[in-house]
Order: C-alpha cells, then structure tokens, then sequence
C-alpha cells in the first residue's frame, strides 16, 4: 500500500484538501456572520484557497500574475458590492485575497501548510470577534494608545537597527541582544496586560493575580496590600492574590530560560516547577478559607513605558557583566551574591543572565540553576516585606508564611537535591 505522506501525487491531493478545509474554514464564517453579503461566503472561498493551492503546487513562478489576476475581478465586485449594499468595509476583500495565499501556501511545503493552517485559525478568530475586538479598542484611552505605539517601535524599529556583535567601547556587549531581553521581558508583559484588557481582570481574584503577575507582582502586591488596609476583612483574599503573582514569577522565569538556553530548561524546570506546584497548593487553600463572599480586583494598567524599559535594560547589562567578573574572581559564590542583590529588584536580569552565561559555557547548568533560584526566593522575599510595610498585620502574617514555605522548598531542592 502506498504511503500518502511519500507519494508524491498523494501528498499533492492531501494538500489540495487542506487546502481546502482552510478556505472553507474562513468562508463558513464569512458567511454565518453576513459581512460576505454577496460578495463571498462559504462557497467561493474554498474555491479561493483552491486557485492557490493549484497555483503554488504546479505554477508556483505564475502565482504572482495569478494573484493579480483574481484581484481585479474582487476588486470590481467590491466596487459593485459598495454601490448595492453601501458596505465599505475592506475586510472581506482582504480575506479572500489572503484565502489565496494560504492556499499556496499549503501546497508549497510542510512548513508552509503548517504556517496557513496556524494563520487560518488566527484570522478566523480575528473576523469572528469583530464585536469584541471593537470594545477593546475603544476601552483603549489616547496614553495606552501611546504606550502601546511605543512598544511596537521599541520592538520593531529600534532592535533590527542595533549593531549585532560585541562592541568593545561596551565592555563586550552586544547591544542587539540586549535589546532582544528588553523587548522579550516588556513584550511577556504587555501580552499579558492585553489578555487582561479582554477578559477583564476583574472576573475574579485568580485572574488578578496570574495577569497582575505577569504585568508587575509588585505593583500587584502594592494595590492589595493597599486593599486590605482600606478592607481588614478581605486580608486572606488579598494574599491569594499576592501569592498567586509571585508565584506567576516562576512559569515566566521558566519561559525566558527556555528562549535564551533551552538545554538548561528541564534542569531549571524542577525546583521552579516544585516551587510552583507548592504555592499553587498553598494558595488554594488561603482562598478556600476566604469565603466565596470575599472578593477584591486590581486594575492593570498598560505595564510598557519607555523609561522603565530602558532601565531594565541597563540593569540588564550591568547584571550580565558584573556575573561574568563575579564567576571569575570568586566562582560560585559570586553568582549567588549577584543573584540575590539583582532578584531583590528584578528576577528577569539575573534569570536571562545566568541562562545566557550557562548557554555560552561560562558557567555550569547547576550553578545557574541555583542563582536562578537565589534570585527568585530574594524577589519573593521583596513581596513579603512590601506587606509588612504597607499592608496589614494579618496579611503579611498569611502572605509570608505562605511565600516562606515556597522559598524554603526551593532552597532546599537546589543545594540538597
């Protein structure tokens, strides 16, 4: 029996049909939602996408004349659509022209079909919440629209421009990978504070806390250490969501060491992993004894500003360079110093540094292992102490017993285990 994934015509025809599906993907919603009209809908997409995936298998040199060949019939039926519906909304032109791409996308290769399927779902999802799409951007007042603006140059701008080697007036640095670490630390955040925008955060205390993590812990440990001083009775409902953004720390310590060194990942992934499955349990049940009638939320406002950015990134290069000399003049020990100073002001530095001086062999996988650690439990130390200074009595009792217990853990795995 012959294999459809070897055979060359088969895989062809499998393509064709996925093609397909992805067409019909789009144009069922096209039509369920009625922006098609009578322009397009479930029917004349599939044919789309088919076009292109003829084209891209057996024409691929053609597939631009072809395209252009199909934007000027849509293009006229836009034009007539407009005139009998007064509808001037691009957005099904758009889709049907893009229909054609994926198309050829599908049959150029596997990583091509494997792009148009990920880029079908997401555009499928983008037509489909139009409505919610709409209310979140006229949620968005003129300074996060700034902000926001701000962000996509800083990523898209500023970093394809910076040199991409080691500068010696520098001491070594490269500047483009800094920056990289900037855009990737802001860039987690403001995913974060989008998602946070959309669902709302305040739906409920465990959203406040896993986006307000995301977004800042710290300020998060502000607003309900300032909550529970306004509201006594809602101190244990507070500390959950105190607990529950320093314990976010962890998962995102863990996602930036598998983007810098994904090597060192699985051997990072057991003390944060242990450390946030104890927290997790710990919280829940400070939430469990909060009473289903204790509720509480935090605002979360746009986390990405320039200045605050550029700081990061300066401590950033001073924390790589200072972890360097502080491993060649007093080894291990070193690390474990600059690990606990940087994490007392930010757990990203020293988790991106010490992944990257792990990658480049600088240091061993345990050594950075265990600053990775030392830092985290010096930030959840901060956490704890913001709530003694700021909060009440009954919340810093909860939220430091709870953020010992973790730390503890974590100490224990990485210089016993």
């Amino acid at each position: 029996m012959v294999d459809p994934l070897t055979d060359p015509f088969q895989l062809v025809l499998v393509r064709i049909a996925l093609a397909f599906g992805v067409g019909a993907l789009i144009g069922l919603e096209r039509e369920q939602s009625e922006s098609g009209g009578t322009f397009a809908g479930s029917r004349t997409f599939p044919l789309f996408a088919l076009l292109g995936a003829l084209a891209g298998a057996f024409y691929p040199a053609a597939f631009p004349v072809l395209l252009l060949a199909v934007a000027l019939p849509l293009t006229v039926a836009y034009g007539a659509k407009v005139a009998m519906e007064g509808d001037i909304g691009l957005t099904t032109l758009t889709a049907a022209l893009l229909t054609v791409v994926l198309g050829a996308l599908v049959t150029h290769s596997e990583r091509g079909a494997l792009v148009a399927v990920v880029v079908a779902g997401v555009v499928t999802v983008i037509l489909a919440e139009k409505g919610a799409i709409h209310r979140f951007v006229d949620r968005i007042d003129e300074q996060e629209r700034r902000a926001s603006v701000t962000f996509v140059l800083v990523a898209f701008v500023v970093y394809p421009v910076l040199p991409d080697r080691a500068i010696p007036a520098l001491f070594g640095l490269n500047p483009q990978f800094v920056w990289l670490m900037v855009v990737f630390v802001t860039g987690l955040s403001f995913a974060a504070y989008v998602l946070s925008r959309v669902l709302g955060a305040r739906r409920g205390i465990a959203v406040t806390g896993i986006f307000g993590g995301f977004v800042s812990s710290t300020a998060t440990t502000v607003s309900m250490a300032e909550r529970a001083t306004d509201s006594p009775v809602l101190y244990r409902v507070c500390a959950f969501a105190t607990v529950v953004a320093s314990i976010v720390m962890f998962p995102r310590a863990l996602v930036e060491v598998a983007v810098v060194n994904r090597s060192l990942a699985p051997q990072v992934a057991a003390p944060l992993g242990l450390m946030t499955g104890v927290g997790v349990v710990v919280a829940a049940a400070v939430y469990w004894r909060a009473g289903a009638a204790e509720t509480a939320g935090v605002d979360v406002e746009n986390p990405f500003r320039l200045r605050p950015a550029l700081f990061f990134g300066v401590v950033f290069a001073a924390v790589l360079l200072v972890s360097e000399q502080a491993h060649a003049w007093f080894g291990a020990s070193g690390i474990y110093a600059t690990a606990f100073l940087s994490g007392l002001a930010d757990v990203d530095a020293i988790t991106i540094t010490l992944s990257r001086l792990s990658g480049d062999g600088a240091v061993s996988r345990e050594v950075a292992t265990t600053g990775i650690v030392v830092g985290a439990v010096a930030n959840t130390l901060v956490k704890a102490g913001l709530t003694w200074a700021l909060g009440t009595r009954k919340l810093a009792l909860v939220v430091t017993a709870v953020l010992g217990v973790v730390s503890g853990v974590g100490l224990l795995y990485v210089f016993l285990v």
